[in-house]
């Protein structure tokens, strides 16, 4: 790969293609979850700009649904599962470029402090948009979108902060750009760092027990997202001190998992 660029979830040539988006809604969503989790110094204008927009999207996108699985998750995991090979993982040389050249736990620090104040921002700004319509009852039926729309954004914050905690720290995981963003997603629904014992070069598809374990760490995301329905500021506070405690437990477990990985013996 050619140093200062980002590991996109595009794949080599001859290798599986990333699953796309079947319609124009749907890859709206993606690029704008995409724009949103790479924004670390992103003004909060823009960012609620940006947050409106995937709310729309994610409405038309839901329509076409079923009401039963939405309601269950199965197609909120169904649209993270296609949004996270697209996400843009930064390579170590692009990661030192953006981080005045620091490397091993000074840069993987300031990645954790980066990843936190956006995780935080996205819960304060939605905690904002969820109390104004709080205040407002005819626009409250616009706050489910809203929150799903963070949800999303903060996944896709903490996967892509994985990847390249794995990056920083020189731990490969092998299988094409689908396959690793596969493999870093379910590290995220687990709350860990990737298996090195589970097998990575499988099917790009999740198998059904990770896409369940997917949905479930979504709605568990959703639900902690609901704290920002609270009246005024509250929702703002809470939203946004909630996802930076997430966020650092996160970097912590998956920090202690790739120490060890780094210990094990090489298999050649």
């Amino acid at each position: 790969m050619t140093p200062g660029t980002d590991r996109s979830s595009q794949d080599q040539p001859g290798r599986p293609a990333v699953p796309g988006p079947e319609t124009e809604a749907d890859a709206e969503v993606a690029e704008l979850v995409g724009k949103l989790s790479g924004a670390g110094d992103m003004d909060g204008a823009e960012r609620r700009r940006l947050l409106g927009r995937l709310s729309a999207a994610l409405v038309k996108a839901r329509k076409r649904a079923r009401t039963s699985g939405v309601a269950r998750g199965r197609w909120l995991a169904d649209m993270f599962a296609a949004i996270a090979p697209r996400l843009p993982i930064r390579d170590f040389a692009t990661l030192q470029e953006h981080h005045y050249g620091l490397s091993g736990d000074a840069l993987a620090d300031d990645l954790v402090r980066t990843a936190g104040k956006a995780t935080t921002a996205v819960g304060a700004i939605g905690g904002v948009l969820a109390a104004a319509e709080f205040a407002a009852p005819p626009l409250l039926l616009s706050a489910p979108a809203q929150l799903v729309a963070e949800t999303l954004v903060v996944a896709a914050i903490e996967v892509k902060l994985i990847a390249e905690l794995y990056e920083v720290y020189g731990v490969q995981v092998p299988g094409t750009g689908s396959q690793r963003a596969m493999a870093f997603t379910v590290a995220w629904s687990k709350q860990r760092g990737v298996d090195p014992l589970a097998p990575t070069s499988v099917q790009v598809a999740l198998g059904a027990a990770a896409k369940i374990a997917l949905r479930n760490r979504l709605m568990r995301t959703l639900g902690r997202h609901l704290t920002t329905l609270g009246p005024f500021l509250t929702g703002a506070v809470a939203g946004g001190a909630l996802n930076r405690a997430a966020t650092k437990r996160l970097a912590q477990a998956v920090r202690a998992d790739l120490q060890r990985q780094r210990a094990l013996p090489s298999a050649g």
